[in-house]
């Protein structure tokens, strides 16, 4: 494998070591932001449309599931401002991340098929 060069006549720059964990942040940040929307629109599907026992629980259970994702992304915050090379995130965080999002995708299946 060879070696990417600039464009001829640009000066070539190293990488930034602090892009990628801003860019990491943002990220977290964004998901966070998608999951509060979701979570204010399970809630609101749920209490509109008849409020049956099963559209009220998928409700919650997509509120919950934001705190969790919240939390998530609050530690990996905290430990990306922390370094300036901060570690790899965790596997087990991940799989909790991942969880949530194909947790509030079943839960809001749950609530359009209701």
């Amino acid at each position: 494998m060879g070696r990417v060069s600039a464009a001829p006549g640009s000066p070539v720059t190293g990488r930034d070591p602090g892009l990628q964990p801003e860019r990491t942040r943002l990220a977290w940040r964004r998901t966070t932001l998608s999951g509060a929307v979701a979570a204010v629109l399970a809630a609101r599907t749920a209490l509109h449309s008849g409020a049956s026992a099963v559209s009220v629980v998928a409700g919650a259970l997509c509120c919950g599931l934001w705190l969790v994702t919240l939390t998530l992304a609050h530690r990996r915050i905290r430990v990306l401002s922390a370094t300036n090379r901060p570690p790899a995130l965790p596997p087990r965080y991940a799989a909790a991340a991942a969880l949530c999002t194909v947790a509030v995708a079943a839960c809001g299946a749950v609530l359009l098929a209701s």
